[in-house]
């Protein structure tokens, strides 16, 4: 067989040109509906049975199954979702990705789309250079379409013509009569293939050509469709190795979920492909079994004639090439059946055991008993929790709240060392300041990071101009963190300089820490609003111009109360010091008010 490396190469970048397709036309579809696919996922899975429509109408919507169950362990990984309610959308994902394999088979083998494939680029062409955000994403979904078929096609063409060398098959050969263990040989090449592609989709058009090409037989094509379904759940379980236990316990529904649907069907699996097949003989193009013994009835150079794609002269290789086309579109619709009938039955029978699911996944993934407030430990974002570049941000924007609720106690650290007169217990709060002001340092590092990272992705202009205020967001709650720490510092001092305030002083500094207390919470209520409007502001005004006036008003009184000796000079200087530290911390968490109802993050 003359299959030469650069052949090889083709056949990897067909593969290649598929994928980037599958993803260009999700992001670009993503895109497009970022916001809406966030308000159908929080809002319409209020019971099972819409949750698992919401993952039907999300996966055919997006074309990838894998896309939306990270993105569901990333919303459970965010509390946006219940883990029951996850499992029903997950359920639902299932379903929606076998859109794609009906696709294909309705395009990809029945017209030559690919020959529309260079003009539907240049139509792309004006809308993703067009300055308006929606028609380039747009222009990118139907850029991805147009990929996703030329990558079809090219896989069509580059496989090695295997019919006529048939000793390459020798290996799969020895493997396909062996009853039920041929049907799990297959199965597993169906996983392991999807796990190195990523892409059930990708592997489904793989097996597709396969069976069409008749390489393998129609139940074991069957057989690789049912392992794509227990590969494609390994990405989310990827992604859920460092986020917390709800996510874990999403990701391992989804893996249960697969596996149970895929051991019910390997027991009834000659009835039911049996079944496929008479629906598909009976309404549809033909048998899709009969490929096989079509193919096997002819020589290798008729084989090559009628594949070759050249135009046929002699009406018997005219008729053997209808003949192989039909055959190849009942190939097809038979795998796509089989593909939709299994997840739409797996579906109708697992519902009814979703809160089993849940009980069996809280019992397998147990919580640790740590102590999360005393620990550097991202809540909900990290680099394996990271999806699509869009749906990314609202994990940022719940870790940023985090963020914010951490500084308030450090606040009520500082509230403890004011008045701590025993040593150890002093140096105790002092230390955990300490520590959480390191913490603070670096969960600024790691966000700013997951942010760049994410602002790297394909962002809309929108989600660009998030992104950009959420890294303002967090250097300002780090100037917090760093002021509080500041404070802890002068308190020590003070304590180091055997510094004694009056009843005055100490009252003076419990109305300024109880302005930064108010000023602290209104902060952590707008970090945690789902909507914000201009008017949400004015709190924080009102309570930043109380901080700012009582602060002169203190400045003055200080100036009065050094000269008319009611404290020494140097207690004045511990005192102001710690007054101006408190309206430093004022302004920085009006900094963080204002970049969130400003721009809306």
């Amino acid at each position: 067989m003359d299959y030469s490396f650069l052949d090889f190469l083709t056949l990897i970048g067909a593969i290649g040109l598929f994928l980037y397709g599958m993803k260009i036309m999700s992001e670009g579809l993503q895109k497009v509906a970022g916001d809406k696919m966030r308000s159908i996922l929080s809002v319409m899975t209020t019971n099972r049975f819409t949750g698992v429509l919401t993952g039907i109408l999300i996966t055919a919507l997006i074309q990838s199954s894998t896309a939306t169950t990270v993105m569901v362990v990333s919303f459970v990984n965010t509390g946006l979702l219940t883990l029951a309610q996850s499992v029903s959308v997950i359920m639902g994902a299932n379903v929606g990705t076998t859109v794609t394999a009906w696709i294909i088979s309705l395009f990809g083998f029945k017209v030559d789309i690919s020959t529309f494939a260079i003009p539907l680029i240049g139509i792309c062409i004006p809308l993703i250079f067009s300055k308006r955000s929606k028609r380039k994403s747009w222009g990118e979904f139907l850029l991805g379409f147009a990929f996703l078929f030329m990558g079809l096609d090219l896989l069509k063409n580059s496989v090695p013509d295997l019919q006529s060398n048939p000793e390459i098959l020798g290996f799969l050969q020895n493997y396909t009569s062996m009853g039920y263990a041929s049907l799990f040989i297959f199965l597993l090449l169906g996983t392991v293939l999807t796990i190195i592609l990523q892409s059930s989709s990708a592997t489904v058009a793989i097996t597709l050509v396969m069976c069409t090409k008749g390489w393998i037989p129609f139940e074991l094509a069957a057989a690789m469709v049912l392992g794509e379904n227990i590969g494609t759940t390994i990405t989310a379980n990827v992604a859920a190795i460092s986020a917390n236990v709800s996510a874990k316990r999403a990701a391992i529904a989804h893996l249960m979920f697969n596996v149970f649907g895929v051991l019910w069907v390997m027991l009834l699996f000659y009835p039911f492909s049996n079944a496929v097949s008479w629906v598909v003989t009976h309404y549809g193009p033909g048998d899709p079994r009969a490929i096989t013994e079509f193919l096997s009835s002819l020589d290798s150079a008729t084989i090559s004639q009628i594949t070759s794609g050249k135009a046929l002269t002699d009406p018997n290789l005219i008729a053997l090439q209808k003949q192989l086309a039909g055959l190849q579109v009942s190939v097809s619709y038979g795998l796509s059946l089989f593909h939709s009938a299994f997840n739409i039955a797996n579906v109708c029978i697992m519902i009814c055991f979703v809160n089993l699911y849940v009980k069996v996944c809280s019992v397998l993934v147990k919580p640790k008993n740590e102590n999360a407030e005393e620990e550097f430990q991202l809540k909900y974002i990290s680099s394996g929790m990271l999806s699509t570049s869009e749906l990314s941000l609202m994990q940022a924007k719940k870790e940023i709240a985090v963020y914010g609720e951490r500084t308030y106690r450090m606040l009520g650290m500082v509230k403890e060392l004011m008045y701590e007169t025993n040593e150890d217990k002093f140096l105790e709060t002092y230390g955990r300041v300490e520590k959480y002001e390191n913490i603070s340092d670096r969960m600024e590092i790691e966000i700013a990071n997951y942010l760049t990272y994410v602002s790297e992705g394909r962002l809309s202009s929108e989600g660009k101009e998030e992104t950009r205020v959420m890294l303002r967001t967090v250097t300002e709650i780090e100037s917090i963190a760093d002021s509080c720490n500041n404070l802890a510092r002068a308190i020590k001092r003070r304590n180091e300089g055997k510094s004694v305030f009056t009843e005055d002083q100490n009252a003076s500094i419990d109305k300024m820490i109880e302005l930064i207390d108010k000023a602290l919470k209104r902060m952590n209520v707008v970090l945690n609003m789902a909507e914000v409007t201009h008017d949400d502001i004015n709190p924080s005004y009102n309570i930043e111009n109380e901080i700012n006036n009582y602060r002169n008003q203190l400045k003055i009184n200080n100036m009065e109360n050094v000269h008319d000796k009611k404290y020494d000079y140097q207690d004045g200087v511990y005192y102001m010091d710690m007054i101006a530290e408190f309206e430093k911390l004022g302004d920085y968490i009006l900094n963080v008010v204002q970049a969130v109802i400003e721009k809306k993050i």
